[in-house]
């Protein structure tokens, strides 16, 4: 029995007509939209579309109907260019109509006079987007597509063609529209009028770029302090990751490695931040040292560590681990039969290494570079916590969004600036990479041994990895130990009051009672990321696979926008979120949509380089022998490709669901009294000197973001490349 042909149209035509006569339209005020399905026919905030249409004169509304309507009359025409005329012009057609109207009632100040001819007056009370208007919308997106695949485009594959459409609409809505929208602001005068030289007004105060510490003065301009700041964080992190990977995978014994990789992914799993505190344990005012020094030579405790030194040293500390995982990966795939053929060829190990080996690291030292700098220039937290008075572009915005003097266009100035040094670097290291060829993992079988590192390299790594790992670890004990003590620096005693404070349980008349005044924003805080997690890792999985086994017209800009959201800095997607979604038609401000959708394509890269790195080592061959036997594109995804990608799926899954557990920068302008999350929490605990109970929920947080990545370990296991290991001291072929 054969399928219909236009089985799949009819189905989202009825999709479509569900979001016009099932579900409430606009969005629910204070409680969820499936609580009002049974007021779909009442008052203007519950009522489904048809009610929105008849009773309460929203008629341009009709406007998506009308698009189904002729959608639905190429539904009765036979697959072709007859039947793409009317797909293409009922979703392309009810889109704008929508769309456009939407926006006019949502743009405060614009002149739509033709559409208030057309329709009545648009500016009456209107509601944002709510899941009818959502099921319509997507139902005609893909319609839209359905029509370019009847076209002739993506191979006529209505599910590539519908899988496209509708990232690339996600991807423009979420990431360009809104960093657009935010970028926008700079160019807006105080009076609120479009002036190209406003921006250059704001860029051009001397607080930004003045040079004034180079000559002896207080201090440099923001913008030379973040670039300086990031350029010397990514360079100490890559270093120090390549240091630990080297040390991983060529020097550490067996029995050294699995502590070595946990202690050098510790700070991976706890807030950035977190190792700010550590540090203000022991070199703050109150700290251990100035304590000693002062004990034992009589010197006065300063805060001399706060400032940039500090910021740099917390910044080291947190994200060097993200370049050991690049770096060890990337050490891991590289080919010993490379290495031995240089030995066979008399050239020393010195040799082999800076001539051989180092070469074949630079994606990932660029990688890593790349990421340690965008980190840095995006971090709020621990500039927060031990800035001082040095200030950053990070809290700039952060200060010209909440401070006393609400200034959008300033922020939106100090934006650009942050997204320029961020896209600059990742020009740089795309156009560093070129089009050269890395490849060191193919198909066949390499058992040869890795070589060893050379004497001098290996006495390196040990004489500056181990005291790195051991100040970690001090580190980190400092910021457990503060959560158990009554004062630190003033009354060490121990207690459990500050976990009492944040986690507090008692018995009360009805039960067990949530006593602790944090319990609210961990259950926030989880219940947000779990959602989140698993749309980031399946959006970002489909991504992937459209990039590795498709080809497809603005491929490239597709690819462009889905990596976006890695190169602009948190900071900034968290301002365009506020600044774009706080009117209708798509009103997000102050819920917790707001901050999944943040989540999600703040998170959005992680899935596609899993996915991606997946399906590099997946043979199109299965695809094609699926394809030969009649299975159509979904089948092949779900039945053949999809349980081959469980690894990747799976740690997708849980790195996104750590990173929204963590994340501060992109959601510090998000967060409500209703929706607050665990990061901002302890942030406001910080601030308000609290930081027993701030170290109490750190700990909180390592524990069980440490049995997260248990988990990842136990369900994810090691990669298996099929090479032997080389012994702890391996045999050294001579090069005379």
């Amino acid at each position: 029995m054969h399928k219909h042909p236009n089985r799949a149209i009819g189905i989202w035509l009825l999709i479509g007509l569900s979001g016009y006569f099932i579900f409430p339209w606009y969005a629910i005020q204070d409680t969820a939209w499936y609580y009002a399905l049974p007021q779909i026919l009442g008052g203007a905030e519950t009522a489904n579309a048809i009610v929105q249409i008849l009773a309460h004169g929203r008629s341009w509304l009709l406007l998506g109907l009308l698009g189904l309507g002729l959608a639905a009359v190429g539904f009765f025409a036979p697959p072709g260019r007859t039947q793409s005329f009317w797909l293409l012009g009922g979703g392309l057609g009810g889109l704008l109509g929508l769309g456009i109207c939407g926006f006019a009632i949502g743009a405060r100040g614009w002149s739509f006079d033709f559409l208030n001819t057309a329709f009545g007056e648009l500016s009456v009370n209107q509601f944002g987007m709510g899941v009818g208007a959502f099921v319509a919308l997507l139902a005609l997106t893909v319609i839209f597509a359905f029509g370019l695949a009847r076209r002739g485009y993506f191979r006529g594959d209505l599910f590539v063609a519908a899988a496209v459409t509708t990232c690339f609409a996600l991807l423009g809505l979420f990431i360009a529209f809104p960093v657009a929208k935010a970028l926008s602001g700079a160019f807006l005068t105080e009076a609120g009028q479009w002036s190209p030289l406003a921006i250059f007004h704001r860029i051009g105060d001397p607080r930004i770029w003045n040079l004034g510490c180079l000559g002896g003065g207080a201090s440099c301009g923001v913008a030379w302090n973040t670039l300086f700041l990031a350029l010397a964080t990514a360079f100490g992190t890559t270093v120090l990751g390549t240091m630990m990977a080297l040390l991983a995978e060529r020097c550490a014994g067996p029995r050294l490695q699995t502590p070595l990789r946990v202690i050098a992914l510790l700070p991976i799993i706890t807030p950035p931040f977190v190792v700010g505190l550590g540090l203000i344990l022991l070199f703050g005012r109150a700290g251990i040292v100035n304590q000693f020094l002062e004990y034992a030579f009589d010197i006065t405790p300063t805060r001399w560590f706060y400032g940039v030194l500090g910021i740099w040293i917390a910044q080291l500390f947190a994200f060097t681990p993200i370049a050991f995982m690049i770096m060890r990966g990337v050490v891991q795939g590289l080919a010993p039969s490379l290495e031995e053929a240089a030995l066979i060829l008399r050239a020393d190990r010195k040799k082999t290494f800076f001539t051989i080996t180092l070469p074949l690291l630079k994606p990932g030292l660029a990688n890593a570079f790349l990421v340690g700098f965008i980190e840095s220039i995006a971090d709020f937290g621990n500039p927060v916590v031990v800035g001082g008075q040095f200030s950053v572009l990070a809290t700039d915005i952060f200060f010209a969004i909440v401070g006393a003097q609400y200034d959008q266009g300033r922020a939106a100035a100090l934006a650009w600036i942050l997204t320029i040094f961020a896209l600059s670097i990742f020009a740089l290291q795309r156009g560093v990479l070129g089009r050269q060829n890395y490849t060191t993992v193919s198909g066949k079988g390499d058992s040869g041994l890795p070589m060893p590192l050379p004497d001098g390299l290996r006495h390196t790594l040990n004489a500056v990895v181990y005291p790195w790992l051991a100040f970690t670890v001090i580190v980190y004990l400092f910021a457990f130990a503060g959560g158990f003590v009554q004062t630190w620096g003033r009354d060490y005693t121990p207690t459990l009051i500050h976990f009492k404070t944040a986690f507090g349980l008692e018995w009360g008349q009805f039960g067990l009672v949530w006593s602790g005044a944090a319990w609210s924003s961990l259950f926030t805080t989880l219940k947000l990321s779990g959602i989140s997690a698993p749309l980031t890792a399946a959006v970002g999985l489909l991504i992937a696979w459209l990039l590795a086994r498709t080809q497809f017209r603005g491929r490239n800009a597709f690819e462009f926008i889905a990596l976006l959201a890695f190169a602009i800095p948190g900071t900034v997607l968290g301002v365009s979120y506020i600044l774009a979604f706080n009117v209708p038609p798509v009103e997000l401000t102050g819920t917790g949509l707001i901050i999944i959708l943040c989540f999600m394509f703040r998170n959005l890269p992680v899935g596609v380089r899993a996915g991606t790195a997946a399906f590099e080592q997946l043979d199109k061959a299965l695809d094609e022998a699926s394809m030969m036997l009649r299975a159509s594109t979904t089948q092949t995804l779900f039945t053949i490709i999809l349980p081959l990608l469980k690894p990747a799926l799976i740690a997708a899954l849980i790195y996104s669901f750590a990173r929204a557990m963590t994340t501060v920068s992109a959601v510090i302008f998000l967060v409500t009294a209703e929706n607050e999350l665990a990061t901002t929490y302890i942030i406001g605990r910080v601030g308000n000197g609290d930081y027993g109970v701030a170290l109490a929920y750190c700990t909180v947080l390592i524990v069980l973001m440490s049995l997260i990545i248990a988990m990842i370990q136990w369900l994810v296991g090691e990669r298996r490349l099929g090479r032997r290991k080389a012994a702890i001291a391996p045999p050294v072929i001579s090069a005379a």
